[in-house]
């Protein structure tokens, strides 16, 4: 999609949107018009992006679908349903992700039936469109894709999609995708078992605690299913002496959650209050967050030193409601 490269009225977006007969300038004044909320304004931009969705140019129609999704307006509905037809990847998938911001059951069943495109990049859009429009009835048309895809981005999507309903009835058809080529069904499948507190997803987020990009998702898929036996592979990445160091505080956050005793917890303990004292900003301020959740009694002497000292000056309502969980 183009980038705007300046700043353009409503009146003169509208106008030149319908007349410019450059595409970059039609898709600059389809992007202008996303941020339009003027009461007496919306029926105008959005008629006009609706007719856009018609234009030569698919970073055009793209543009537009995402300036309708942005709008929110109802009236863009049919439009962008039509627009899901396009032969062209992004102009149909901005399509799909404005259906979904808008929210309006008309778009239920043509999000149900994109579930069955020949376009993988459309199914893909589909599932989390479908979510965000019928959340109750969501759940019969996702497990029947389910059943049926095969590539691994649409497959992914779908497992999201119904990790984000949280209905268990979905927890043995997403098992069935632990073992998948995709890294990533095989992961937001693991996910969405985990947020089911269904055990079979810890062996695959254990494979893939190690991971740069899904790591910590993974530790906290864990924590959500719950399962001792991430214990001892957790108390290793907190004790390893090489490793982002981020990482690590969110491994021993984690660590306690789950209820770890002797040496595992003492060395999520260790971590924590080292980690209160750290040199970067950021490993300071997770520190404190992860004990606001699971700190105790001997955090304090360290929480209060760092609230005394010049490097807490930024943490401190932050830093208060750490003490108050390790006075409690």
């Amino acid at each position: 999609m183009f980038p705007r490269s300046r700043e353009i009225t409503f009146d003169a977006a509208v106008f030149d949107l319908a007349n410019s007969a450059d595409p970059r300038v039609r898709a600059e004044c389809a992007e202008s018009l996303s941020d339009t909320r003027a009461d007496d304004e919306r029926p105008r931009a959005v008629q006009g992006l609706c007719v856009a969705l018609g234009d030569p140019h698919p970073d055009v129609r793209a543009a537009a679908a995402f300036a309708l999704g942005h709008i929110g307006d109802p009236s863009a509905v049919d439009a962008l349903v039509t627009g899901l037809d396009d032969d062209v990847p992004l102009p149909r998938q901005s399509c799909a992700i404005a259906l979904g911001r808008i929210g309006d059951a008309r778009a239920f069943d043509a999000l149900a039936r994109a579930l069955t495109d020949a376009q993988p990049d459309l199914r893909f859009q589909a599932a989390t469109s479908l979510v965000e429009v019928d959340r109750e009835r969501a759940l019969d048309p996702l497990l029947a894709a389910l059943d049926e895809e095969d590539d691994g981005e649409a497959l992914s999507a779908i497992a999201l999609a119904l990790g984000e309903l949280g209905n268990v009835c979905a927890a043995d058809p997403l098992a069935k995708i632990l073992d998948h080529s995709s890294l990533a069904a095989r992961f937001n499948a693991a996910y969405a078992l985990a947020s089911f507190g269904d055990q079979r997803a810890v062996d695959t987020l254990l494979e893939l605690l190690p991971h740069k990009d899904l790591g910590w998702a993974a530790i906290e898929g864990l924590e959500k299913a719950g399962d001792r036996r991430a214990v001892q592979r957790l108390a290793e990445r907190v004790a390893a002496r090489r490793g982002n160091r981020l990482f690590k505080v969110r491994a021993a956050q984690a660590l306690l959650a789950l209820g770890a005793t002797g040496p595992a917890a003492e060395t999520a303990r260790a971590e924590l209050v080292a980690a209160l004292a750290a040199w970067k900003f950021e490993v300071r301020a997770l520190a404190v967050q992860a004990l606001t959740q699971v700190g105790g009694a001997w955090s304090r002497p360290q929480l209060e030193a760092l609230r005394a000292s010049a490097r807490g000056r930024r943490l401190l309502d932050e830093i208060d409601a750490a003490l108050a969980k390790a006075r409690s």
